[in-house]
């Protein structure tokens, strides 16, 4: 198994490591009137470390001796499955389209207690199969037979696919990053939330240098497409942890995400 972007994993007694274990705490004890057991995890934009944020929780969770299942909902922009080092052919689409068992697609990683569904081939119609019948049955039937499910999925702002597969989830794990994501950015995401009854459990920020802890500056940063080629942008966003009210926040020092 791969393990570039697992530190839970591959470094389990780093910093970044216990952040994700006191994230596990976090949302373990964020509701008392409802079990969380189905969460989401999502952003304002694309690169700001959902996909890496939802696979070590999903490991921070596994190590805690619960029955882990993530699935990569991101039809657009899949990763899970190269975080994981699995093989792609098939997966959710195959399910959502041809009713396949998901007990025959799922992965078992080397993680002992988390397993993998990945996204399989690339629809024309993402958001319609993820607010499908289907979906919603699937969703269900692991709901009984795992202790926790983690969905990944694409960035709110560009694409409805997170607001319409909230409707199925017990709650919302909002993922901003350091330098990347603007106030204005994360506050149309939590109303975009918000407006289809979203449960947002709170807000992780990502990637925080451990060497700089706050103020303005102009920040170089890169992000990869599809493909994998490097992309390098400017950006002037605020460097302070965002906080907004209503939603608490996760500080992740140090997480390079």
């Amino acid at each position: 198994m791969r393990t570039t972007g697992l530190v839970t994993h591959a470094d389990p007694k780093s910093p970044v490591a216990e952040a994700y274990r006191i994230l596990r705490t976090n949302i373990e004890f964020s509701s008392t009137d409802r079990k969380i057991k189905v969460i989401l995890v999502t952003s304002s934009g694309p690169a700001e470390g959902k996909s890496t944020t939802a696979a070590n929780m999903a490991i921070a969770m596994a190590e805690a001796n619960r029955r882990v299942l993530l699935i990569d909902c991101d039809l657009r922009k899949p990763a899970i499955h190269r975080m994981f080092g699995l093989v792609n052919i098939k997966g959710l689409t195959n399910i959502l389209v041809e009713g396949l068992k998901y007990s025959d697609i799922t992965n078992v990683t080397e993680v002992e207690n988390l397993e993998v569904i990945t996204s399989g081939p690339k629809p024309p119609n993402p958001a319609e199969l993820l607010g499908s019948q289907r979906m919603k049955e699937l969703l269900d039937k692991v709901r009984e037979d795992y202790d926790v499910v983690i969905i990944d999925t694409p960035p709110v702002l560009p694409v409805t696919d997170a607001a319409v597969l909230s409707q199925y989830v017990d709650g919302v794990v909002l993922v901003a990053g350091y330098g990347l994501t603007t106030f204005e950015a994360a506050a149309q995401a939590k109303a975009s939330l918000q407006k289809v009854n979203a449960k947002i459990l709170g807000v992780v920020l990502n990637g925080v240098p451990t060497d700089r802890r706050g103020g303005y500056y102009y920040y170089y940063y890169y992000y990869y497409d599809e493909h994998g080629r490097k992309k390098k942008r400017r950006s002037s966003t605020m460097q302070q942890p965002i906080s907004m009210d209503g939603m608490s926040v996760s500080r992740s020092e140090g997480m390079n995400l």
